[in-house]
Protein backbone atom coordinates (compact mmCIF):
# COMPACT_ATOMS: atom_id res chain seq x y z
CA UNK A 1 0.00 0.00 0.00
CA UNK A 2 1.19 3.46 -0.80
CA UNK A 3 1.71 6.29 1.63
CA UNK A 4 -0.07 8.84 -0.47
CA UNK A 5 -3.87 7.63 -0.87
CA UNK A 6 -4.45 10.35 -3.25
CA UNK A 7 -2.40 11.98 -6.04
CA UNK A 8 -4.13 15.04 -7.32
CA UNK A 9 -1.26 15.89 -10.29
CA UNK A 10 -2.05 19.34 -12.68
CA UNK A 11 -5.98 18.93 -12.58
CA UNK A 12 -7.60 21.32 -14.88
CA UNK A 13 -11.22 21.46 -14.70
CA UNK A 14 -13.00 24.04 -17.09
CA UNK A 15 -16.99 24.91 -17.21
CA UNK A 16 -16.65 26.98 -20.66
CA UNK A 17 -14.45 29.90 -20.12
CA UNK A 18 -14.11 29.37 -16.66
CA UNK A 19 -11.52 27.06 -15.19
CA UNK A 20 -12.95 25.51 -11.74
CA UNK A 21 -9.48 24.39 -10.92
CA UNK A 22 -6.44 25.55 -12.29
CA UNK A 23 -3.37 23.03 -12.75
CA UNK A 24 -3.85 21.92 -9.50
CA UNK A 25 -1.85 19.51 -7.64
CA UNK A 26 -1.85 17.99 -3.75
CA UNK A 27 -1.23 14.53 -2.07
CA UNK A 28 -3.02 13.52 0.64
CA UNK A 29 -1.99 10.65 3.07
CA UNK A 30 -3.04 7.86 4.38
CA UNK A 31 -3.60 8.58 8.88
CA UNK A 32 -4.90 12.11 8.19
CA UNK A 33 -7.77 14.27 8.20
CA UNK A 34 -6.67 16.62 5.03
CA UNK A 35 -9.10 19.88 5.27
CA UNK A 36 -9.74 22.11 1.90
CA UNK A 37 -11.03 25.23 3.13
CA UNK A 38 -11.53 28.86 0.28
CA UNK A 39 -14.15 31.16 -0.46
CA UNK A 40 -16.78 30.08 -2.66
CA UNK A 41 -15.89 29.61 -6.38
CA UNK A 42 -12.74 28.10 -5.03
CA UNK A 43 -13.06 25.02 -6.44
CA UNK A 44 -13.84 22.82 -3.13
CA UNK A 45 -16.80 21.11 -4.57
CA UNK A 46 -15.15 20.41 -7.85
CA UNK A 47 -12.43 18.61 -6.51
CA UNK A 48 -14.94 16.20 -4.30
CA UNK A 49 -16.51 16.10 -7.53
CA UNK A 50 -13.56 14.91 -9.49
CA UNK A 51 -12.35 12.47 -6.87
CA UNK A 52 -15.85 11.03 -7.14
CA UNK A 53 -16.30 10.41 -10.60
CA UNK A 54 -18.52 13.01 -10.83
CA UNK A 55 -17.05 15.68 -13.17
CA UNK A 56 -14.01 14.83 -15.61
CA UNK A 57 -10.78 16.91 -15.49
CA UNK A 58 -9.81 18.34 -18.93
CA UNK A 59 -6.07 17.54 -17.97
CA UNK A 60 -4.44 15.78 -15.56
CA UNK A 61 -4.81 12.98 -13.27
CA UNK A 62 -5.81 11.40 -9.46
CA UNK A 63 -4.10 8.84 -8.51
CA UNK A 64 -5.48 6.69 -5.62
CA UNK A 65 -3.40 4.26 -3.47
CA UNK A 66 0.20 5.48 -5.63
CA UNK A 67 -1.36 3.56 -8.60
CA UNK A 68 -4.41 4.10 -10.22
CA UNK A 69 -5.59 6.70 -12.30
CA UNK A 70 -9.10 7.59 -11.46
CA UNK A 71 -10.28 10.47 -13.21
CA UNK A 72 -11.67 7.83 -16.22
CA UNK A 73 -13.52 5.19 -13.75
CA UNK A 74 -17.07 5.56 -13.19
CA UNK A 75 -18.59 6.97 -9.73
CA UNK A 76 -19.77 3.42 -9.15
CA UNK A 77 -16.33 1.87 -9.73
CA UNK A 78 -14.39 4.58 -7.73
CA UNK A 79 -17.08 4.09 -4.79
CA UNK A 80 -16.41 0.04 -5.05
CA UNK A 81 -12.56 0.86 -4.52
CA UNK A 82 -13.25 2.47 -1.62
CA UNK A 83 -13.51 5.88 -2.31
CA UNK A 84 -16.86 7.10 -0.45
CA UNK A 85 -18.29 10.65 -0.01
CA UNK A 86 -20.95 12.32 2.23
CA UNK A 87 -22.77 15.30 0.00
CA UNK A 88 -23.06 18.63 1.82
CA UNK A 89 -27.34 18.24 2.19
CA UNK A 90 -28.61 14.68 3.79
CA UNK A 91 -30.25 12.95 1.40
CA UNK A 92 -32.07 9.88 3.55
CA UNK A 93 -34.38 7.59 2.57
CA UNK A 94 -36.98 8.87 4.96
CA UNK A 95 -39.47 5.35 5.15
CA UNK A 96 -36.53 3.22 6.04
CA UNK A 97 -34.90 2.51 9.37
CA UNK A 98 -31.62 3.90 10.69
CA UNK A 99 -30.53 0.12 10.34
CA UNK A 100 -31.93 -0.11 6.82
CA UNK A 101 -29.55 2.75 5.76
CA UNK A 102 -26.41 1.36 7.64
CA UNK A 103 -27.23 -2.01 5.80
CA UNK A 104 -27.50 -0.59 2.20
CA UNK A 105 -23.78 1.39 2.95
CA UNK A 106 -22.49 -1.92 3.95
CA UNK A 107 -24.02 -4.11 1.56
CA UNK A 108 -23.20 -1.82 -1.28
CA UNK A 109 -19.40 -1.08 0.00
CA UNK A 110 -17.68 -3.91 0.96
CA UNK A 111 -15.98 -6.21 -1.90
CA UNK A 112 -17.38 -9.34 -0.81
CA UNK A 113 -21.40 -9.46 0.30
CA UNK A 114 -21.28 -10.08 4.45
CA UNK A 115 -23.18 -13.12 4.89
CA UNK A 116 -25.94 -12.29 7.44
CA UNK A 117 -24.76 -12.55 10.91
CA UNK A 118 -20.99 -10.17 9.51
CA UNK A 119 -24.17 -7.88 8.52
CA UNK A 120 -25.64 -7.49 11.75
CA UNK A 121 -22.44 -7.43 13.18
CA UNK A 122 -21.07 -4.51 11.00
CA UNK A 123 -24.70 -2.44 11.06
CA UNK A 124 -24.21 -2.78 14.79
CA UNK A 125 -20.71 -1.43 15.34
CA UNK A 126 -21.40 1.63 12.74
CA UNK A 127 -24.14 2.76 15.14
CA UNK A 128 -21.97 3.09 18.17
CA UNK A 129 -19.57 4.89 16.14
CA UNK A 130 -21.91 7.55 15.25
CA UNK A 131 -23.73 7.25 18.47
CA UNK A 132 -26.58 6.05 16.83
CA UNK A 133 -27.40 2.96 18.65
CA UNK A 134 -30.83 4.02 19.71
CA UNK A 135 -31.96 5.49 17.22
CA UNK A 136 -31.40 2.38 14.77
CA UNK A 137 -35.18 1.30 14.61
CA UNK A 138 -36.60 4.40 13.95
CA UNK A 139 -37.10 6.27 10.27
CA UNK A 140 -34.81 8.45 9.06
CA UNK A 141 -37.73 10.51 8.29
CA UNK A 142 -38.33 11.57 12.21
CA UNK A 143 -34.38 12.51 12.99
CA UNK A 144 -33.39 16.19 13.13
CA UNK A 145 -30.98 17.55 10.87
CA UNK A 146 -27.79 16.77 12.90
CA UNK A 147 -28.94 12.72 13.46
CA UNK A 148 -29.20 13.21 9.44
CA UNK A 149 -26.24 14.05 8.95
CA UNK A 150 -24.48 11.40 11.16
CA UNK A 151 -26.57 8.88 9.91
CA UNK A 152 -25.22 9.36 6.50
CA UNK A 153 -21.45 9.51 7.56
CA UNK A 154 -22.51 6.09 9.17
CA UNK A 155 -23.79 4.92 6.02
CA UNK A 156 -20.15 5.89 3.70
CA UNK A 157 -18.42 4.49 7.21
CA UNK A 158 -20.49 1.30 7.08
CA UNK A 159 -18.43 0.66 3.74
CA UNK A 160 -15.01 0.58 5.21
CA UNK A 161 -13.64 3.36 2.94
CA UNK A 162 -10.56 3.80 2.19
CA UNK A 163 -10.71 7.40 1.63
CA UNK A 164 -13.53 9.63 2.76
CA UNK A 165 -14.95 12.81 1.77
CA UNK A 166 -17.12 15.17 4.13
CA UNK A 167 -18.94 18.01 2.56
CA UNK A 168 -19.48 20.50 5.25
CA UNK A 169 -20.78 17.88 7.99
CA UNK A 170 -21.48 20.65 10.37
CA UNK A 171 -23.36 23.15 8.04
CA UNK A 172 -26.67 23.66 10.42
CA UNK A 173 -25.47 22.11 13.16
CA UNK A 174 -26.15 23.42 16.59
CA UNK A 175 -22.33 23.79 18.55
CA UNK A 176 -23.30 20.53 20.20
CA UNK A 177 -23.70 18.62 17.74
CA UNK A 178 -20.40 20.47 15.78
CA UNK A 179 -18.40 19.58 19.19
CA UNK A 180 -19.52 15.93 18.91
CA UNK A 181 -18.86 15.56 14.89
CA UNK A 182 -15.20 16.86 15.38
CA UNK A 183 -14.59 14.10 18.05
CA UNK A 184 -16.35 11.98 15.36
CA UNK A 185 -14.39 12.44 12.56
CA UNK A 186 -11.04 12.23 15.23
CA UNK A 187 -12.56 8.90 16.20
CA UNK A 188 -12.64 7.44 12.36
CA UNK A 189 -9.09 8.17 12.07
CA UNK A 190 -7.28 5.06 10.88
CA UNK A 191 -3.57 4.43 9.03
CA UNK A 192 -5.03 2.86 5.96
CA UNK A 193 -7.95 5.58 5.83
CA UNK A 194 -7.77 9.38 4.61
CA UNK A 195 -10.15 12.07 5.10
CA UNK A 196 -11.14 14.81 3.14
CA UNK A 197 -13.10 17.56 4.66
CA UNK A 198 -14.34 20.99 2.96
CA UNK A 199 -15.99 23.10 5.81
CA UNK A 200 -16.34 26.73 6.40
CA UNK A 201 -16.57 26.57 10.14
CA UNK A 202 -12.95 27.53 10.71
CA UNK A 203 -12.94 26.37 14.23
CA UNK A 204 -14.40 22.62 13.72
CA UNK A 205 -11.66 22.69 10.94
CA UNK A 206 -8.99 23.46 13.79
CA UNK A 207 -10.42 20.49 15.83
CA UNK A 208 -10.07 18.12 13.46
CA UNK A 209 -7.18 18.61 10.52
CA UNK A 210 -4.11 17.11 10.37
CA UNK A 211 -3.12 19.76 7.70
CA UNK A 212 -5.29 22.16 5.33
CA UNK A 213 -5.19 23.26 1.90
CA UNK A 214 -6.20 26.57 1.18
CA UNK A 215 -7.94 26.71 -2.45
CA UNK A 216 -8.44 30.07 -4.25
CA UNK A 217 -9.38 30.55 -7.97
CA UNK A 218 -8.83 26.74 -8.66
CA UNK A 219 -5.08 26.84 -7.21
CA UNK A 220 -3.48 26.05 -3.72
CA UNK A 221 -2.75 29.73 -1.79
CA UNK A 222 -1.40 27.83 1.05
CA UNK A 223 -1.14 24.55 3.15
CA UNK A 224 -0.13 23.76 6.31
CA UNK A 225 -1.48 23.74 10.22
CA UNK A 226 -4.71 25.75 11.02
CA UNK A 227 -2.17 28.17 12.98
CA UNK A 228 -0.27 28.65 9.91
CA UNK A 229 -2.99 29.12 8.15
CA UNK A 230 -4.53 31.95 10.12
CA UNK A 231 -1.34 33.91 10.20
CA UNK A 232 -0.38 33.86 6.14
CA UNK A 233 -1.33 37.30 5.34
CA UNK A 234 -2.23 36.29 1.71
CA UNK A 235 -5.09 33.51 3.44
CA UNK A 236 -6.43 36.21 5.65
CA UNK A 237 -6.90 39.16 2.74
CA UNK A 238 -8.53 36.43 0.23
CA UNK A 239 -10.73 34.30 3.06
CA UNK A 240 -10.60 34.79 6.64
CA UNK A 241 -10.65 38.25 6.82
CA UNK A 242 -13.93 38.68 5.11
Amino acid sequence: MSLTALLVDGLTVRFGSFRAIDDLSLAIDYGEVRAVIGPNGAGKTTLLDVISGITRPKQGRVLFDGAHDITRWSESAIARAGLRRKFQKPSVFEGLTVRQHIAIGADVGFRSRLDAPALEDRISEVLETVGLTEQGERLAGELGHGHKQWLEIGMVLASDPRVLMLDEPVAGLTDEETERTARLVRALVRPDRAIVVVEHDMDFVERIADRVTVLHEGRTLFEGSMDKVRADKAVVEVYLGR
